[in-house]
């Protein structure tokens, strides 16, 4: 139920351009943190926030960000073009998105303010060219504007007069310390500065004491994670790592799960073993990792967002391992030193209308979870998060839940009664293709999607610049195909489809298995050919039939999908083989010695000899 003695975005004095902004981007009104940090960044105060993950914090700094120029500009004496803004974000794929919104929110203001992206290394020479022009608002990572402050292509000492440090609890973890302190001494004595974080740690409050200077702190009375009306969270025991193998291909081939996924793993190398398997099955899905290049990247996330997959598999071991201090970044152990160190996945980047999130490796940390977890569920729209566990990780589980929990007790993951002896007959499959997935091919595998996309990246550069359309004729999720695919994998047979499937429930978690228990009448009854009642978990609403016998078309099995997705939905669908000239057909020549008869010449009567 909405307050209504909560303040609009129409009572804040917001500029007439930046509301009809906010008007057509769909917001009827602010989300908790715009509410408190605009009002007071607009009184000019230096703002410590702290708010969950897609709760709307980057619109809380841009708002008052935009509206403070634009007063200056329409009140103040004519004064010289100068960058007045700085936003520090941790990754590349964040400025990116930094930048879209500001420019979003900007759109009716566009000749007044100019926003600049200067966070990817490769152009140089096109940054250059465009801090000349001196925008008002500059974005990019601390290593890249450090660089442009040491070569004098930007200047902040005399005109900067707000500084924006989103995601402030990354900075130090991807060892950008000794960076933001060299840039510090670029910058003004005097600045207003906000400092954006989904959680309070030592290095948010070492950032603090650097650039904060008498700070309103908000710390938000929310749960890190939205409630369970919105966000379902449950955890499945798998005894053996085949039995991850075996359930993610069930759950996904017989479109258990429908809608856009996300599928975390702890490794690159996982992540490209989990493509390559779940590739035997014809299942398509695309590896976002931060080997690849930063428009490939973003080209990934980009099309994922307009519905082209519906499945991708991301790491963010470079993003939450152990926090890397100052000049030790990317020396740890096990570190891909091929990987970009300002790429990361779980942290920040939206991913637009993601119905559920899959932890297929147990996240490294609590607060991991956290920001995997933070993916789905974002602007009040429902979500699903399921996390594989096996029996040696339960202590690090009872970790993530008593984070959750706030130490009241209270389990927050629910258990997801999968019967794994219902799917049984798919072992054999899985097996087949955990066995044609080697170290050969993963490797095989990384290094022609790498010099593939090296490839497009540079030769087809300015092509697509002058063709955008054509850009959306490529596809990240095409198969690998360095693993022997033997094509019998990606066709499920009747035989196996036949049969009833105990999945559990997922939609009603334990309230189905009291009500089934109890001998009340359930509304998987109601389903066609259902018994009267079921004895174990599984309402026809949720994932699965229980112990219910009769047959069950495999189209009617499905998670939930919730009510703001439906129209997303769509099952998985047989990849389109491109069209293929048919051979013609040889024909058999015969042998003529084989169809040869010896014929006797009719000879005339021979003369009598005289």
């Amino acid at each position: 139920m909405e307050d209504p003695e909560a303040l609009g975005f129409e009572h804040m004095g917001l500029d007439h351009r930046l509301l009809q902004a906010v008007t057509d981007l769909g917001w009827s009104r602010p989300t908790l943190i715009q509410e408190k940090a605009i009002p007071l960044a607009l009184e000019g105060k230096d703002l410590l926030a702290r708010a969950r993950t897609g709760s709307g914090k980057t619109a809380a700094y841009a708002i008052p960000m935009l509206q403070l120029l634009l007063h200056k500009k329409a009140t103040g004496p004519a004064v010289e073009q100068a960058v007045r803004a700085l936003v520090l974000v941790p990754t590349k794929e964040l400025a990116r998105q930094a930048q879209s919104m500001i420019q979003q929110l900007a759109a009716y203001c566009a000749r007044d303010i100019r926003v600049a992206n200067v966070s990817a290394a490769e152009d140089s020479a096109s940054q250059r060219a465009v801090l000349m022009e001196k925008p008002d608002v500059v974005v990019g990572t601390p290593s890249r504007i450090l660089n442009h402050l040491q070569q004098d292509n930007l200047k902040l000492q005399d005109s900067l007069e707000l500084l924006v440090v989103d995601e402030a609890d990354l900075l130090f973890s991807f060892g950008f310390e000794e960076e933001l302190k060299s840039l510090l001494c670029h910058l003004p004595r005097i600045y207003q500065a906000f400092l954006m974080s989904a959680t309070f740690n030592e290095d948010v409050q070492a950032l603090k004491e650097l650039v904060l200077h008498n700070p309103v702190t908000l710390k938000l009375q929310e749960s890190q994670l939205p409630g369970p009306d919105q966000l379902q969270q449950f955890q499945v025991v798998c005894e053996t790592e085949e039995d991850k193998f075996l359930l993610l291909y069930a759950l996904l081939k017989l479109s258990l799960i429908r809608g856009k996924s996300l599928l975390f793993v702890n490794t690159v190398e996982r992540s490209y073993r989990l493509r390559l398997f779940l590739e035997q099955f014809s299942i398509p899905a695309c590896v976002l990792n931060g080997e690849l290049p930063l428009r490939s990247r973003c080209h990934i996330i980009s099309q994922f967002n307009q519905g082209l997959y519906d499945c991708v598999i991301a790491t963010d071991a470079e993003v939450l391992g152990p926090p890397v201090k100052g000049k030790h970044r990317g020396k740890g152990p096990k570190r891909n030193r091929a990987a970009d160190p300002e790429a990361g996945v779980a942290r920040g980047i939206d991913f637009h209308h993601v119905c559920a999130v899959l932890n297929f490796d147990l996240p490294p940390t609590p607060e991991a979870y956290i920001h995997r977890a933070g993916r789905t569920a974002r602007a009040n729209n429902p979500g699903i998060v399921l996390t594989f566990v096996l029996p040696t990780e339960h202590s690090h589980l009872g970790k993530i839940e008593e984070l959750l929990s706030g130490g009241n007790g209270a389990p927050v993951l629910l258990p997801y009664q999968f019967r794994m002896e219902e799917i049984e007959g798919f072992r054999y499959r899985c097996r087949d293709a955990m066995r044609s997935v080697t170290k050969q091919a993963i490797r095989e595998a990384r290094l022609k999607e790498i010099k593939e996309e090296l490839l497009h990246s540079e030769k087809l550069k300015t092509y697509f610049e002058d063709n955008p359309r054509d850009l959306q004729l490529l596809r990240h999720d095409l198969p690998l195909h360095p693993a022997v695919v033997k094509p019998h994998l990606g066709h499920v047979p009747d035989y196996l489809g036949e049969q009833g499937w105990g999945m559990g429930c997922f939609k009603c978690g334990l309230e189905c298995q009291a009500l089934a228990q109890s001998g009340g009448e359930h509304p998987g009854s109601q389903l066609e050919g259902g018994a009267g009642g079921l004895s174990d978990a599984g309402c026809g609403e949720g994932l699965g039939a229980g112990t219910w016998g009769g047959r069950w078309p495999l189209s009617q099995i499905s998670l939930p999908v919730p009510p703001a997705l439906r129209g997303l939905v769509r099952p998985h669908k047989k990849r389109k083989k491109p069209p293929s000239s048919k051979k013609a057909k040889k024909v058999k020549t015969q042998n003529p010695l084989r169809s040869f008869r010896h014929r006797e010449e009719k000879r005339g009567p021979t003369a009598a000899p005289s």
